[in-house]
């Protein structure tokens, strides 16, 4: 046996049974870590678990805060992007009209100065006709004259009378259908 058997073996005492002192020095020292950790520590701890799940939650809140603050920055932001988009659509309709307005206005002079250009063309046309017409008439009226001297033989320098037989012989060609000329 050993040493530390044959030490208690002589005292007769069981060692899982503790002593009266042991007891009460035990229950004594167990009383003071009880109301030193429920007096002192415990508050301490409970101040100190507080003040963290109060700054967790803080920064869970600021979190939070911030996330909807970013959502509602994100939202106008969007927002604003789609006014700029319509703002877009709309400017370029506004100039896609102002083209076709334009185009049309151009259309519109360009067929006008046509039409003045036909137009003075015509009357061009019509004066040099007319231009035409007076000096044919007075070459016919000439041809006519000198003609009919040498058939009739005699001379038909009267200019009133030469006039009178050239204005007749005309009428007479404009009376006539348009078939025979």
């Amino acid at each position: 046996m050993t040493m530390a058997a044959t030490f208690l073996a002589a005292e007769g005492e069981s060692p899982l049974i503790p002593h009266a002192y042991e007891l009460v020095v035990g229950s004594f020292a167990f009383l003071v870590v009880f109301l030193v950790v429920g007096k002192i520590l415990t508050p301490r701890i409970q101040k100190t678990l507080a003040e963290r799940t109060e700054a967790i939650e803080g920064g869970i809140k600021k979190a939070e805060d911030a996330q909807a603050e970013a959502q509602r920055t994100l939202e106008q932001y969007r927002a604003q992007l789609a006014e700029a988009r319509q703002e877009a659509a709309r400017l370029r309709e506004e100039a896609r009209e102002q083209g076709a307005a334009i185009k049309a206005e151009l259309r519109e002079e360009a067929q006008a100065e046509a039409r003045r250009i036909i137009e003075a063309a015509h009357a061009q046309i019509e004066a040099d006709r007319q231009q035409a017409f007076t000096q044919l008439r007075g070459e016919i009226g000439r041809l006519s004259t000198e003609l009919a001297s040498r058939i009739v033989g005699e001379s038909l320098e009267d200019e009133v009378r030469q006039r009178r037989i050239v204005d007749r012989f005309l009428e007479e060609l404009e009376g006539r259908p348009e078939a025979v000329r």
